[in-house]
């Protein structure tokens, strides 16, 4: 979400987000994501955690079928243009969200990824975390996907408030990301404070996990 490098992106890793295109295959899909380091940062590339969320949504890890999704800090789009492809068939619904300035960058990757009927099932749209939740229905979706989103500590009360919005009870929250610093524990800490969190996946290669969560009940405060 954030438009600023960050220290990982020093030495060896640099070289790949420096491309103008990433190449994967998902969904029966050969899926060609636009990069722009130069401009964007960190929101214009995509994570590994990106592709093991990818990854853990294919093999049918969650009920995808007339589900009503959305993905955080989108950046690149990845995640939702995967969500959406997987679903087309069931009924799902994808909003794929990012600050201001990502959107049109954001859009261009979707656009170019999804096939015109699949298209009216993704939107793509504005979410400043903790900032425009008002466009926003509480407790609005099933299914809420963010890869690499916990990084910036100064974000984390406003993401975890977008969270509170945004999940009902019902409501499966998944977070893949690599466990950097202390305050990446200090953050899963402070989401188990509103939210049953379990470890449901690792992927040793990349070296990322993916949490679910879910709001607990008040009884169990």
């Amino acid at each position: 979400m954030a438009l600023v490098p960050y220290e990982e992106t020093a030495g060896v890793g640099l070289q790949k987000f420096h491309k103008p295109l990433a190449t994967f295959s998902f969904a029966s899909h050969t899926i060609q994501i636009r990069q722009d380091w130069r401009q964007l940062g960190v929101a214009a590339v995509v994570w590994d955690a990106a592709v093991v969320l990818c990854t853990y949504l294919e093999m049918g890890a969650v009920e995808l079928r007339g589900c009503s999704a959305v993905e955080l800090g989108a950046g690149t789009g990845l995640v939702g243009i995967v969500a959406a492809l997987l679903g087309t068939e069931t009924g799902a619904h994808v909003t794929i969200t990012d600050r201001k300035v990502a959107l049109e960058f954001l859009k261009s990757n979707v656009q170019a990824n999804l096939p015109p009927h699949i298209q009216p099932n993704a939107v793509v749209k504005e979410l400043t975390w903790g900032q425009n939740l008002g466009s926003y229905s509480p407790g609005e979706f099933d299914l809420i996907l963010g890869a690499d989103i916990i990084y910036l500590e100064e974000t984390f009360a406003d993401l975890l408030q977008t969270l509170e919005h945004l999940s009902s009870k019902r409501s499966v929250i998944l977070l893949a990301c690599r466990i950097r610093y202390e305050r990446d524990n200090n953050f899963l800490a402070m989401l188990e404070r509103q939210f049953t969190v379990s470890k449901v996946h690792y992927d040793s290669e990349k070296d990322v996990h993916i949490y679910r969560a879910q709001k607990r009940n008040q009884r169990e405060d």
